[in-house]
């Protein structure tokens, strides 16, 4: 949606891993070094580990984008929780092999034919393992066993291990990987980026998808981004297209600290100090604008008429009649309620009109917008 409002070609924050987005960051430069000095060896394992969205995939797929295929054929796997016959299975299918009717032996002479075919062609094989910390100890141990193949002195498969923080902890510490720990020959750890990274970060993903300085953030945004996510890029990429949509529904080309507030507001739930927009526009993730005609009128709320107070009831005379003033202070606050409501809807009215007019703006240019404004009709 806000692609379209502010010219870029496409979501520069998409939280699928894409290898043209890759921001070489101190932490990714280092792990790329180590990633090509163990694609120079040729042999043993490669362990990468990171938090969740750290950009573990981003970074080996970006490598695997500039590697040479033509000496290179690499398989992919990602784990689920894999038992030892399982991972077997997996590996050979990932090559391309088809496992039906093949038991365990079979499975293991047909992934070696193709790795022998491999070499003899000059080309050598990658096996990148992605979430291998949910790898059970058999899988493990299964990997360890494919590495041995060899011709001559030259080992046939070589096996990057991508993981969650604790995979690392317990390559380092499980005494039943001590074989498959011997056989690790480099392994990082990638960290979140550094707060003067943040800022270059946004730049180089919105330089891949035709940004010309539409919209800009401020300096304490930035700022302000690096300390609700950490510099973690994948928890960036939400906060920011959630800010960017804001950004497109209020019409600014500046998104600032007090925008970035009411984003961070309304991802908490706090609706208090947020302008009232419609709920389906309260996430990055839809795939095409909101029809016309599914945007309601706005509700107008009309102070209630005040009741008639009821005459006392008198059981025995009083000394004096029963004083109005003694309700005013509940009207008072009544009325403050009704003056709150009205403000809050005249807000939403504002929103809701400013919406409309993107919708209809949306609409007069794309041809998948007036046939689902034709079918809401």
């Amino acid at each position: 949606m806000f692609e379209h409002f502010y010219g870029l070609t496409a979501n520069p924050f998409q939280l699928t891993p894409d290898p043209r987005f890759y921001f070489e960051s101190l932490t990714h430069r280092k792990a790329l070094s180590y990633l090509g000095y163990g694609l120079a060896q040729g042999e043993g394992f490669i362990v990468i580990t990171g938090e969740i969205g750290a950009g573990k995939t981003t970074l080996v797929g970006h490598l695997m984008a500039t590697v040479d295929k033509a000496r290179l054929t690499a398989a992919n796997i990602v784990t689920s929780a894999l038992d030892g016959e399982d991972m077997i299975g997996m590996a050979a299918e990932s090559f391309g092999i088809d496992t039906r009717g093949l038991d365990k032996p079979a499975t293991l002479r047909a992934i070696e034919t193709l790795l022998h075919s491999e070499a003899r062609a000059g080309r050598r094989c990658l096996l990148v393992v992605d979430e291998a910390q949910n790898l059970s100890i058999e899988a493990l141990e299964e990997l360890r066993m494919l590495s041995n193949f060899q011709l001559g002195a030259s080992s046939l498969l070589q096996i990057f291990l991508l993981g969650q923080p604790e995979f690392r902890a317990r390559i380092n510490t499980e005494p039943r990987l001590e074989q498959l720990r011997q056989r690790v020959i480099a392994s990082h750890h990638l960290d979140a980026m550094e707060p003067d990274e943040v800022e270059p970060y946004i730049v180089h993903r919105l330089s891949k998808v035709g940004w010309n300085g539409r919209p800009d953030i401020t300096p304490d945004a930035v700022r302000q981004l690096y300390s609700e996510t950490g510099g973690v890029p994948r928890k960036l990429n939400v906060l920011l297209s959630r800010l960017f949509l804001m950004g497109a529904v209020e019409q600014t080309d500046m998104l600032d600290e007090a925008m970035l507030a009411r984003v961070l507001a309304d991802q908490r739930g706090d609706f208090a100090d947020t302008p009232m927009v419609a709920p389906a526009l309260r996430t990055a993730e839809y795939a095409a604008p909101v029809a016309v005609a599914e945007i309601s009128a706005p509700v107008v709320i009309h102070a209630p008429e005040p009741e008639p107070m009821p005459a006392p009831m008198l059981v025995e005379p009083v000394a004096a009649p029963l004083s109005v003033m003694d309700y005013s202070d509940d009207l008072a606050d009544a009325k403050a309620r009704i003056a709150e409501l009205e403000a809050r809807v005249s807000e939403q009215d504002a929103s809701l009109r400013r919406i409309l007019t993107m919708l209809i703006n949306w609409a007069e240019h794309d041809k998948d917008a007036e046939a689902a404004i034709s079918r809401a009709a």
